[in-house]
C-alpha cells in the first residue's frame, strides 16, 4: 500500500505530466532550451508572440536556421501584433518603455522580410494574443501568460511536452490554431 503512494508523490500521473519545466520569468529559460527546441523541430515551428523581437537577439543566425528548416519541409509560422493597431498603442502606453511594442514588431517584420521568398515560412497579424505567447516546436511548446503591465521577459513560462489527448499541449495548440485562422495576412507573405 505504501509503494503506490510513494510513486504518486514522485511521478507525474495527471494532467501536469505534460509540464516539463516552469520558469518564473521567460528570460530565465536557458538559451540552450530555445536552440534545442528550434534545432530539433522538423514538422512545425510556430512563434505566436506579440513581437517575437527577443528571438532575433537570443538565437544566433535565426534567419538562416528558419530558411533551412522551411527548405527541409518544416512549416514555419509567425503570428505578430499589428504595429499600427489600437491594441499595440494601448500596450505601448502600459509598458511606457523607449523601445516600443510597435518598433519591436517592426524589427521582427524586417527580419522576416528577408525570408519572405522561402516557401514554408508564413506570417500573419493578430492582436488577440497580446496577453499570452505560445511557441510551438513539433510536440513541445513554451507558453508565456503575460502578467499585467509586464513585458514577456518578466512573465512566467511553462515548457510543455505533448503526452495525451486533450491535455495542456492540445488546449494551447487549439488556441494557436484559432489565433492563426483569425489572423490577417501580411502582404509580403500573401500566397503567390
Amino acid at each position: 500500500m505504501l509503494w503506490p503512494d510513494a510513486i504518486r508523490k514522485n511521478v507525474k500521473t495527471g494532467a501536469d505530466r505534460e509540464i516539463t519545466a516552469v520558469y518564473p520569468y521567460r528570460s530565465a529559460c536557458p538559451k540552450s532550451v530555445w536552440r534545442r527546441l528550434i534545432g530539433e523541430a522538423s514538422k512545425e515551428l510556430t512563434f505566436a508572440g506579440y513581437t517575437n523581437y527577443f528571438l532575433w537577439l537570443e538565437i544566433p543566425n535565426l534567419r538562416t536556421v528558419l530558411r533551412r528548416k522551411a527548405e527541409g519541409g518544416c512549416r514555419v509560422r509567425f503570428l505578430v501584433g499589428d504595429p499600427g493597431s489600437d491594441v499595440t498603442r494601448h500596450r505601448e502606453e502600459l509598458e511606457s518603455v523607449p523601445l516600443t511594442v510597435g518598433t519591436r514588431i517592426k524589427i521582427t517584420l524586417d527580419e522576416l522580410s528577408k525570408v519572405a521568398d522561402v516557401p514554408g515560412i508564413e506570417a500573419r497579424y493578430g492582436d488577440d494574443h497580446i496577453a499570452m505567447s505560445v511557441f510551438v516546436f513539433d510536440d513541445e511548446m513554451l507558453v508565456t501568460p503575460h502578467l499585467a503591465h509586464l513585458g514577456g521577459h518578466d512573465s512566467p513560462m511553462l515548457h510543455i511536452r505533448r503526452q495525451q489527448d486533450d491535455g495542456l499541449y492540445d488546449r494551447f495548440a487549439y488556441h494557436v490554431t484559432e489565433l492563426w485562422n483569425g489572423g490577417r495576412p501580411i502582404a509580403e507573405f500573401a500566397p503567390r
